[in-house]
């Protein structure tokens, strides 16, 4: 497994859990994607969950130019990382990773609190 980075950094509002992790293969990534898509190094990954997916929650990534008012804000290798609250709650022990290999291409949520998860990866249940 790659080396992991554990998630501290500025927050807006409360203390970030020091639970959240991308390790050095996702962080590579996200800058490739950035600097792929001219994405100003100013945005943030937006990292979350929403409802749906057959498991029942979903996993959200995205790049956002300014974090809300409640999220934690984390910054890894200068990486920028947004979490809302709620998905802060389900991510919480996350390891975010990235794949590059015979199954495909793609970001790998490794979350300790998935209970179920459906077989292509991108949704779950707690």
């Amino acid at each position: 497994m790659s080396d992991v980075l554990t998630a501290q950094g500025p927050q807006p509002q409360t203390a970030i859990p020091d639970e959240i992790q991308l390790t050095e293969k996702a962080i590579t990534e996200i800058k490739n994607i950035k600097a792929t898509n001219n994405i100003p190094d100013t945005h943030g990954l937006r990292l979350g969950v929403k409802g749906g997916g057959c498991s029942g929650l979903s996993y959200v990534l995205a790049f956002d130019e300014l974090a809300k008012e409640k999220d934690h804000v984390l910054d890894l290798k200068g990486v920028k990382v947004f979490v809302d609250q709620k998905s802060m709650f389900y991510l919480s022990g996350t390891v975010l990773d990235f794949s590059d290999g015979l199954n495909g291409r793609g970001f790998v949520f490794n979350n300790p609190q998935a209970s179920k998860t459906c077989g292509c990866g991108s949704s779950f249940g707690v």
